[in-house]
């Protein structure tokens, strides 16, 4: 349901406010089939929060932890393209929050960083068979007021930062919903409208480390080259020793 008090709340798109839950997305894939449209569903609290690959998520009081949950009748591959859609709208957020772009970038295939450290990450996860996707959800965890230890991190992860200590600015996490969500709604239809291409041409204006030589591993292979572009259906493309690689799935290593 929509706040009174979000007088910018986009149109069509319900939303929920949750004081504790296991994760925003397993709450997600458990309403999905009584939603007649996009809902986000916001938790102050989560008990079983998880990142990309199974991956603990931490979520300390005050952070944002929220999921748009919706019913696409696309292809699955033009489903998952919405990544590039959510975190480019989580960048209008945070420039909207903070009033300065510098330092906003984003870093194939999900991350959003601030001043090279990683301020929000994405999670995708969807459900349905013979091709069809049955509900689509978009998890999204952000740093507003306190980064994770970096003792937690993988060997050559980029490092966590937080909204409030990087700039100074202190938001809750319905004031920043209220930022995220007309941004995404906006983002998605011109999604919609006019295909990807004008949202890969957005993503790619802020797109971390974009001509530099970056690594990006897979769970068979690593693959060390220039990042040159992100195609059309949204592989990361490398120039290696070996020619260009359209890499479709990977975690991204600076």
């Amino acid at each position: 349901m929509k706040r009174s008090a979000d007088l910018d709340w986009p149109e069509g798109y319900g939303c929920r406010v949750l004081a504790r839950v296991d994760s925003t997305n397993a709450e997600a894939a458990r309403i999905a089939s009584q939603l007649s449209g996009p809902e986000w569903i916001l938790a102050l609290d989560q008990t079983a929060a998880r990142g990309r690959r199974g991956r603990v998520w931490a979520h300390p009081a005050g952070n944002f932890a929220a999921t748009l949950v919706m019913r696409p009748t696309e292809s699955t591959e033009r489903v998952a393209l919405r990544s590039f859609v959510a975190s480019l709208a989580l960048s209008e957020a945070v420039i909207a929050a903070t009033g300065r772009a510098e330092g906003v970038t984003l870093k194939w295939p999900n991350d959003v960083l601030l001043n090279g450290g990683k301020l929000a990450g994405i999670l995708l996860e969807s459900a349905g068979a013979g091709g069809h996707v049955g509900h689509f959800a978009i998890g999204i965890g952000v740093n507003l007021k306190t980064a994770p230890d970096r003792d937690q991190l993988e060997e050559g992860a980029v490092w966590p930062v937080a909204l409030a200590s990087e700039t100074g600015v202190v938001l809750s996490p319905e004031e920043f919903l209220g930022l995220l969500a007309p941004a995404y709604a906006r983002i998605e239809t011109q999604f919609v409208t006019y295909g990807f291409e004008p949202v890969r041409q957005a993503w790619l204006s802020r797109a971390a480390r974009l001509g530099e030589v970056i690594t990006a591993r897979t769970s068979r292979n690593s693959y060390q080259g220039r990042f040159e572009t992100v195609d059309a259906g949204g592989n990361l493309v490398l120039l290696t020793a070996q020619g260009r690689q359209a890499i479709a799935a990977a975690e991204v290593f600076f």
